[in-house]
C-alpha cells in the first residue's frame, strides 16, 4: 500500500474522530462515510484491486476475530435473563429461518452460483450489525429491553452463523478444486476443534485474570491489552492444532465472559476500541474492493435479492419467531426492520474473495450490494423510525422513552421496560 494511501486513510480516521458527533447527528454513520471514502480510493486508483485482497487478509481476519470475541464476551447474560425466551426465539428460530430463506432465494435467482455459494450468500447476510443502527440502540426514546433485544441478537448471531459460512466456503472451494468428499469430515473436525480450543482458552484466560486481580497482580493499565491478546491466542491456538480459528474466537469470547466476573465488561473496552479502529479500515477496504465488483456485476436480480434480503427474508422469520412472545405489532416490525447487515457480512465477502478469487465475484457482488443498501437504508432511517416508534408507543400508552411503561386505560403498572403487552 502506498504511503500516500496510508496518510490519507489516517487523516480520514482522525477527521472522523473530530467530526463524528456532528456527522452522526446528520445520520451519516461511520460505515456510510468509510464505504464512500473507499469508493473514492478505487475511483482514484489508490488501491490495486489485484494485490489488495491478499495484502488485506491479515486485517480482515483480525477484525473478525476481535469482533467475534468481543461481541460474545460482552453479552450481558445476567441482565437479560428474564427475556431469555425472546432472545432464544430470534437466535434459534428466526436466524435459521433467515439463513434458509436467503439460501433458497439465492439459489432460485442465481442458479449459476451453485448450492454452496448460494448457502454462503444466505448465511453471510443473515447476521445483523447493531453498529449500523447506532441511533437506535443508543436512543433513550426506544425502550431499554427493545434496545437490548437488538443489541444482544446482533452480538451473538454472527458467531452462530460463522460455522455455516465457513462450511459453505469449504464446500465451494472443494467444488472449484474438484476435491472429493473428504473435505466434509475435515471441515466438521476443524469446527469441533475450534469449539474446544476456544472454550478452553476463554475459560482459562478469564479465570486467570480474575485470580490475578484478587491478588493485585494485574495492572489495570494493561489488562485490556491482555484481553486483546487472549482473543488472538484463541484464534491462533486453534489454527496450530488444525482447528477453526474464527469459531475458537467466538467460543473463547463466550467462555471469557462467563469466567471473567464482574470486571469482565470493563476489560473489554480496549478490545472494543481496537476492534472499532480495525472495523473502520475494513469498511474502507469494502468500499475500495467490493463496491467496484458490485458495480460491474449489478443487475435487476441482485437489486431484487438485496431488497428482499433486507425486508421479507429478515422480517418474516422475525415475525414467526416472535409469535407468542408477547411483543406488540409495532415492536415486531421495529425489530424486524432494524436487522442491518454490516461488518460480519462484508468480512465474510472479503474472505470469500481471498479464498476463491474471481470465482467469488458473483457472490461478493450480491453481498456487497445488499450491505451497501443496508448501510444507506438503515443508517438514514435509524433516528426517524426510532422517533416514530416512540410516538406509536406513547399513543398506545406503552412507553415513556426509557421503557418504563404504564397503561393509560387503567391503574395497573406494566412490567418495567416491556413494550410487549399492549
Amino acid at each position: 500500500m502506498a504511503v500516500s494511501t496510508i496518510a490519507i486513510t489516517s487523516a480520514v480516521i482522525f477527521l472522523w474522530g473530530v467530526l463524528s458527533a456532528r456527522l452522526q447527528h446528520a445520520d451519516l454513520t461511520a460505515p456510510i462515510v468509510f464505504v464512500g471514502v473507499g469508493g473514492l480510493f478505487a475511483a482514484a486508483g489508490l488501491v490495486d484491486a489485484r494485490s489488495a485482497p491478499e495484502a488485506l487478509q491479515p486485517l480482515v481476519e483480525v477484525a473478525l476475530v476481535w469482533v467475534l470475541f468481543s461481541d460474545a464476551a460482552g453479552v450481558p447474560f445476567r441482565q437479560v435473563r428474564r427475556d431469555a425466551g425472546r432472545y432464544l426465539r430470534l437466535l434459534a428460530v428466526g436466524l435459521p429461518l433467515t439463513v434458509l430463506a436467503g439460501w433458497v432465494l439465492a439459489d432460485s435467482l442465481f442458479p449459476d452460483l451453485g448450492i454452496w455459494l448460494a448457502l454462503l450468500v444466505g448465511a453471510a447476510l443473515a447476521p445483523t450489525d447493531a453498529a449500523l443502527g447506532l441511533p437506535v440502540v443508543t436512543n433513550p426514546a426506544v425502550p431499554v429491553r427493545v434496545r437490548q433485544l437488538i443489541t444482544v441478537e446482533s452480538g451473538v448471531n454472527d458467531g452462530i452463523v460463522t460455522p455455516v459460512v465457513l462450511f459453505a466456503l469449504a464446500g465451494a472451494t472443494a467444488v472449484q478444486g474438484n476435491s472429493g468428499a473428504a473435505w466434509l469430515g475435515e471441515a466438521l473436525v476443524e469446527l469441533g476443534v475450534g469449539v474446544v480450543v476456544g472454550a478452553g482458552v476463554g475459560l482459562g484466560g478469564g479465570w486467570l485474570l480474575q485470580w490475578a486481580r484478587r491478588r493485585g497482580w494485574a495492572s489495570e493499565d494493561v489488562v485490556g491489552v491482555a484481553v486483546l491478546a487472549l482473543a488472538l491466542v484463541a484464534y491462533a491456538g486453534a489454527l496450530v492444532v488444525h482447528g477453526n480459528g474464527f469459531v475458537a474466537a467466538f467460543c473463547g469470547g463466550l467462555a471469557f465472559g462467563a469466567a471473567a466476573g464482574r470486571r469482565g465488561p470493563a476489560e473489554l473496552v480496549f478490545l472494543e476500541q481496537a476492534g472499532g479502529l480495525v472495523s473502520l479500515l475494513v469498511w474502507l477496504a469494502f468500499g475500495a474492493l467490493a463496491i467496484p465488483i458490485a458495480v460491474d456485476h449489478v443487475d435487476l436480480s441482485i437489486v431484487l435479492y438485496a431488497g428482499l434480503s433486507l425486508t421479507v427474508v429478515r422480517m418474516v422469520p422475525v415475525a414467526l419467531a416472535c409469535l407468542g412472545a408477547g411483543l406488540d405489532r409495532d415492536t415486531v416490525l421495529f425489530v424486524g426492520w432494524f436487522g442491518p447487515r454490516g461488518l460480519a457480512s462484508l468480512v465474510f465477502a472479503l474472505l470469500t474473495l481471498e479464498e476463491l478469487g474471481d470465482a467469488a465475484d458473483g457472490a461478493v457482488a450480491i453481498i456487497g450490494v445488499t450491505v451497501l443498501l443496508s448501510v444507506l437504508a438503515h443508517g438514514l432511517t435509524a433516528a426517524p423510525l426510532a422517533s416514530r416508534y416512540e410516538r406509536a408507543l406513547t399513543r398506545r400508552g406503552i412507553g415513556d422513552g426509557e421503557g418504563l411503561a404504564r397503561h393509560r386505560s387503567g391503574p395497573r403498572v406494566q412490567d418495567p421496560d416491556d413494550p410487549g403487552h399492549a
